[in-house]
């Protein structure tokens, strides 16, 4: 009979039924080595969060089982959530050369850089960690320098995909290694562990090339200065810019924080080609002559504080968009973000810029592979078992589609979510268990701090406002010494509501008097009984629910 140590595992704690916060884990015996560590942007319903990341509560309870931290890529869904990972649990990080550049950058912003320990590898590496042997395969995406990993076990082989797309005519010559992993495939996979994104979309991922030439077609019409926004990390977007703006004789100025950050990073690595002399300070750009100047600029998914929505504001003093400027965004909206996006647009053109967005301009191809990429990667691995990851549930649930079109058989498909487990024993995968997982919200400094109560309270003041009830009372004797005084926020505008005001003020009077003859003093019985007479008085006036805050005071 099998014991625990015998068992091999796979879990998911971000990725899966979402887009963004990647980060998996394998677990064989005493060894835990995990894949990525992202984060994802909130939507309008985190109130305020800055950002997500995974719930690692199950890896501190067994951290001294934890080995590693293994990146396969450099992107925010990949990499954003290690420096609050590391403040927790600090493991060696593996990454290839751009990867740890990256989460450098990160590190260094959080002060952890010297405390961390960062281990390059490349496709040709092997790491042993106890009873785990890894290695890597090369893929390809939309940054360099992605790889795939192969965890060899007692019990077989487990395979990540990492993210992955078949361009056969890469930019930066970084083409995916068929025969590795279709030698990784005859060896046998006992699972793999393969990316969801495009599985709705038919037939082959373009290749980045043809961005290459509508930016190039784009550069030469352009009559005054050119705005591209992108992903900063997508480096061979951000090449083939470089490549465009070369072409048509233009310097090029670089706007925001993070596009500075990689180009820097990229360039240093060898990853960016920059002609000498073609950059310029932003604050440069206003006395070039238009036809001779573009901006590589951040935004591209509608963050309100990025470069490209500053720009549709004229949030920018030494650059903006005018009149016959030209303004591309090369990329889709994440979903969720198209409202945002769409915004953008429109103030851009009211602005007077000639604006190419959207998915007919051929201004972006997705670094995801599409259906029959995905039906490929299923043909070379000839896995026992599939998870589907990367994805929400339809895109993992179209990839369940395709793997059993190219024979996996259904039983052996897990689709899971976010804490759900696969056990494999003698072979056998089974899914009846599950971990702590769910959201870390990052609210500026505070990490975790902010629950599901703090949000509902957000949002309830954010919806209905705020009835403060101040009572100012003796602490000898408990007679009311001022008050109740009312002070309203985001309710009702008080100027024109005072005789609501005044009848609110007069129940939570009556309130104190009849809980103090019935020689009721406590604090909670006083604010729960203002609070249930004045928020039916008020629903019954105004049909509002505010959030009634009793605040009584002893002197």
């Amino acid at each position: 009979m099998n014991t625990w140590n015998e068992t091999l595992s796979i879990f998911a704690l971000g990725g899966v039924y979402e887009i963004g916060k990647n980060m998996y884990g394998i677990q064989y015996g005493d060894e835990i080595v995990l894949i990525d560590c992202g984060s994802k942007f909130p939507d309008e319903s985190y109130l305020g969060i800055d950002l997500i990341i995974p719930d690692v509560s199950y890896l501190l309870e067994n951290q001294e089982k934890v080995r590693a931290l293994i990146v396969t890529h450099g992107h925010e869904d990949h990499i954003g959530g290690i420096p609050y990972f590391l403040r927790q649990l600090n493991v060696p990080v593996y990454g290839t050369r751009l990867t740890l550049g990256l989460i450098e950058l990160k590190l260094k912003e959080h002060n952890l850089l010297h405390q961390s320990t960062l281990i390059s590898i490349d496709r040709d590496s092997t790491i042993s960690l106890g009873s785990l042997t890894i290695s890597f395969f090369q893929t390809n995406h939309s940054i360099p320098d992605c790889l795939g990993v192969v965890f060899e076990t007692k019990a077989g082989s487990i395979v990540h995909t990492g993210d992955f797309k078949f361009d056969l005519t890469p930019v930066h010559k970084q083409s995916p290694d068929l025969h590795r992993m279709a030698e990784i495939g005859q060896k046998g996979v006992l699972a793999l562990l393969s990316e969801s994104t495009n599985a709705e979309r038919p037939g082959f991922t373009p290749s980045e090339k043809h961005v290459g030439d509508r930016l190039l077609e784009a550069f030469s019409k352009a009559q005054q200065k050119i705005f591209v926004s992108t992903f900063a990390s997508n480096v061979y977007r951000l090449q083939q810019v470089i490549d465009a703006a070369e072409a048509t004789n233009r310097k090029l100025a670089l706007l925001g924080r993070s596009m500075i950050n990689v180009v820097k990073i990229a360039s240093e690595q060898g990853y960016l080609h920059i002609p000498e002399d073609m950059l310029v300070e932003i604050e440069e750009v206003s006395e070039l002559d238009p036809a001779r100047v573009a901006v590589l600029c951040t935004g591209s998914q509608g963050e309100p504080m990025a470069a490209l929505s500053r720009l549709s504001t004229s949030g920018y003093r030494h650059v903006k968009v005018e009149r016959g400027d030209t303004v591309i965004l090369s990329s889709s909206p994440i979903p969720g973000n198209e409202r945002n996006v769409a915004r953008i647009v429109d103030n851009l053109f009211i602005m007077g810029a000639n604006v190419i967005y959207g998915s007919g301009t051929g201004m972006h191809v997705s670094g995801h592979g599409f259906q029959e990429e995905l039906k490929l990667m299923l043909t070379l691995m000839k896995p026992k078992y599939l998870i589907p990851i990367h994805g929400e549930y339809r895109m993992l649930h179209q990839h369940r589609l395709l793997a059993e079109s190219v024979g996996v058989d259904f039983e052996s498909i897990f689709i899971v979510n976010n804490g759900d487990v696969v056990d494999i024993h003698d072979g056998v995968a089974v899914q009846e268990r599950k971990i702590p997982a769910g959201n870390t919200l990052v609210d500026g400094l505070g990490i975790g701090d902010v629950g599901n109560g703090i949000l509902r309270d957000r949002k309830h003041l954010s919806e209905d406002g705020i009835l403060v009830i101040v009572v100012t009372r003796s602490k000898t004797d408990g007679k009311i010494l001022s008050g109740p005084d009312l002070i309203s926020r985001g309710f009702i505008h008080a100027p024109e509501s005072e005789g609501l005001l005044e009848e609110a003020t007069r129940i939570a009077s009556e309130v104190i008097t009849n809980l103090q003859e019935a020689n009721v003093s406590q604090w909670n019985r006083l604010k729960q009984g203002m609070r249930e007479s004045i928020g039916k008085f008020v629903y019954a006036k105004t049909k509002r629910r505010p959030m009634i805050l009793p605040i009584i005071m002893d002197v």
